[in-house]
């Protein structure tokens, strides 16, 4: 069984916008009149994340693709405009603060893991975070016992490809088709059909406002929606 981080196991939303105010602020700063343009893209609106916006649902890589091509559209050359958007994700990243403090784990899910991984389930992350953000959560929230593998966005490509998923699986020693995936986001579920897997189910208890998933089979609104007994 394989979940998404951000939004699925961690409340992420407060985190994402100050994360992305920084970014488009110092970013601003550079080329101004950006900003504003740019926290659209992302997918925000004053201190709210759209829960499918690129902010939420993108990897660091894509944000940052998206951001210099906002600046280069200014006149900046390409290649000082990827070094504006990549020094302002640094900059961004250290005045945030350590994100693992910031990104809870949701109230419920430490018990349901744990419960997950006494009936003998093999558990997994595949989350579009990077490995070190997602090792650092795992940590923080004494994960360890429960998590048997760890995938990244280093493994690429990225989601909806089903990459990070058949990585996933063959860590576990599992095949797809044995494998559920528990996300919060249409491009979970997408990764999890292209990997023809056992199943998805989305998950709605991560965000103020609610996510709207076309393709799970099942939607979750919290972790006691979860019926262990059905899908062990």
């Amino acid at each position: 069984m394989l979940f998404d981080k951000d939004g699925t196991l961690a409340r992420v939303e407060g985190y994402l916008s100050r994360v992305g105010q920084l970014r488009s602020h110092l970013i601003g700063q550079k080329a101004p009149g950006v900003d504003a343009a740019l926290g659209r893209a992302w997918g925000m609106e004053g201190d709210r994340v759209h829960p499918a916006g690129l902010l939420a649902v993108g990897t660091r890589q894509e944000n940052a693709i998206a951001a210099a091509a906002y600046i280069a559209e200014t006149g900046i050359p390409w290649v000082e405009a990827v070094t504006i958007a990549q020094t302002a994700f640094v900059q961004a990243d250290s005045q945030a603060g350590n994100k693992a403090d910031q990104t809870p784990l949701i109230p419920g899910l430490d018990a349901l893991l744990s419960q997950l991984a006494q009936t003998g389930l093999k558990l997994g992350i595949v989350s579009s975070d990077s490995q070190a953000n997602i090792e650092a959560f795992v940590d923080a929230y004494g994960l360890r016992s429960h998590i048997s593998v760890i995938v990244g966005a280093e493994v690429k490509p990225n989601k909806p490809h089903p990459a990070g998923f058949l990585h996933a699986c063959a860590a576990l020693g599992v095949s797809p088709q044995q494998t559920l995936m528990i996300g919060d986001s249409d491009a979970d579920m997408a990764m999890a059909q292209a990997a023809s897997a056992l199943g998805a189910l989305g998950v709605q208890w991560g965000w103020e406002q609610p996510v709207t998933l076309d393709h799970a089979q099942e939607i979750l609104v919290g972790p006691q929606d979860f019926k262990v007994l059905q899908l062990a």
